[in-house]
């Protein structure tokens, strides 16, 4: 019964709208100095996944936050069943049955999961007060509906970064509208999480809602989506069933070019142990880590969300010294009990979050890129030498193709990918000897992660030591000399990659 009304609904939307549930026609936006999207155009159906892709900067995101109400087009149409309307705030969006997870969280970390859930819709007691016994009675009823495992009464702060994405996600699905939007919805979750998230689209597809989903990530497109269409450099280039196409030509037409080598790994030679980590604790978040990593090495550092990866990497930074455990660099037992500790023994540490923790989203690119360098000098009688640091960097920007007006933009009006192109600059221009890579190619498209990987490579056989924690495993596989793996806190495996496989790790990580 219920299947027939779902199938009637969207029959009837179908009849409206001559099939879509969306349409935008010749929709153009223009920012200082850039273009972001010209004549595009766009069609969603009903009960349907259709995925978005294109490089950073190819206009997806700008394009969906025209559609959610965020940004006015300067011209073009957009229809909803049917009717043209005029999208004049994310509440109207909202209200007309379109729904958003932005690529960045955008959670109120001191509120609970349930506040954030329900905010401006909590459920009132007889004399007008939140009803919070109510609002966390719904939250586990909506979790359960999900088969979401987080305490509403948790506050947001307390949460990782996978779990944060569940919440947005359980919010969105909370409005029940008829257009949901995802921008990058896996980037910050395992392999695990991702197959959880694929349950929750697909009965929501059961139900006839259209849902836009933005990825990188060519295996998702295969798996999930009905159709993709793909922009390049703010143009619609075409519209195609995802059974009608390889992976190949969804590249070619994503970029323009062919991408031969999406895991350039390059043999570098692997000589001295520079770092070693002699049964390192983090009281009651991980316990007796153990490894060494060598000069032009690669490691790959594996695991589940709540594993401890990145607690491990912060640790040896020290964002969070360890409690207990050695830290040796050269053989030389070195105490970090700051990141600045860390940056003068020639460490770098990439975070896994550049909206938290990496970017400083009020200053221009030029300013966020050459921050952690001015800290090693780069003056000239007691001034900061504008021109070289400004040269180094605007070299930097070409090699990672960070797309902007001028290094004086913001770097909050960057894409989220060319954000992160500009983190790894700040960090290269440190020149480390040990570069510790968390999620360094989240969020970026496909073209750029060849780039990075291919950087990564160059890096190591320049003797820089690097540890990479990925939640991709091919990129752990296709870019590592070894892999460590870690499950609930422990280092449960190292394998060499002659013998490392996604079977394996799995199985570590699973432990």
């Amino acid at each position: 019964m219920v299947s027939t009304l779902v199938t009637q609904a969207i029959d009837r939307i179908r009849d409206r709208a001559g099939g879509y549930v969306l349409e935008i026609e010749g929709i153009r936006k223009e920012f200082p100095g850039v273009v972001a999207l010209d004549d595009v155009q766009f069609r969603l159906r009903p009960g349907t996944v259709h995925a978005l892709m294109g490089e950073n900067g190819a206009g997806k995101s700008t394009l969906m936050k025209i559609i959610a109400g965020i940004y006015t087009p300067d011209r073009g149409t957009i229809r909803l069943r049917g009717e043209e309307v005029t999208l004049e705030s994310p509440l109207d969006a909202l209200e007309r049955g379109i729904a958003m997870i932005h690529q960045e969280l955008a959670l109120m970390t001191w509120m609970t999961v349930a506040e954030n859930i329900w905010i401006r819709r909590e459920p009132r007691n007889r004399i007008g007060l939140i009803d919070h016994a109510e609002m966390t009675r719904k939250t586990r009823a909506l979790f359960e509906q999900l088969g979401i495992e987080i305490d509403p009464t948790a506050e947001v702060s307390t949460l990782t970064v996978a779990q944060r994405q569940m919440v947005e996600i359980a919010k969105a699905v909370s409005f029940e509208s008829d257009v949901l939007i995802m921008d990058e919805p896996t980037s910050a979750i395992t392999e695990t999480e991702v197959e959880h998230l694929f349950r929750i689209i697909r009965g929501l597809r059961a139900k006839g809602v259209g849902i836009v989903y933005i990825t990188h990530k060519m295996n998702e497109l295969f798996e999930i989506a009905d159709e993709f269409s793909v922009f390049r450099d703010g143009s619609y280039v075409g519209t195609h069933a995802s059974a009608d196409v390889t992976r190949d030509d969804i590249i070619r037409m994503m970029v323009g070019r062919e991408i031969t080598e999406m895991f350039p790994k390059e043999e570098a030679e692997i000589t001295d142990v520079i770092l070693s980590v002699e049964n390192l604790s983090l009281a009651g978040v991980f316990h007796d880590i153990s490894f060494e990593l060598r000069k032009g090495e690669i490691l790959g550092l594996a695991g589940l969300v709540g594993s401890g990866r990145t607690n491990v990497a912060e640790a040896i930074f020290g964002v969070t010294p360890a409690t207990s455990g050695t830290i040796r660099i050269d053989g030389r037992a070195v105490e970090i009990a700051s990141p600045a500790d860390a940056m003068r023994e020639g460490m770098a540490l990439l975070t896994e979050d550049r909206k938290d923790t990496g970017c400083f989203l009020q200053l221009s690119i030029l300013e966020n890129m050459q921050i952690a360098a001015l800290m090693q000098g780069h003056t000239r009688a007691g001034f900061v030498d504008e021109a070289q640091i400004g040269a180094l960097c605007e070299d930097m920007r070409k090699r990672l193709r960070v797309k902007t007006p001028d290094m004086e933009e913001r770097i909050e009006n960057l894409s989220g990918g060319n954000q992160q192109k500009v983190l790894i600059a700040r960090w290269l221009l440190t020149r480390p000897r040990i570069l510790i890579l968390d999620e360094p190619t989240r969020g970026i498209d496909v073209g750029a992660k060849a780039e990075i990987h291919r950087l990564i490579s160059r890096l190591a056989q320049d003797g820089v030591a690097v540890i990479m924690i990925s939640s991709e495993l091919p990129e752990v596989l296709g870019m590592s000399d070894r892999v460590m793996v870690m499950h609930e806190g422990h280092m449960t495996g190292i394998l060499d990659r002659a013998e490392a496989d996604q079977v394996k790790i799995m199985e570590l990580a699973a432990r």
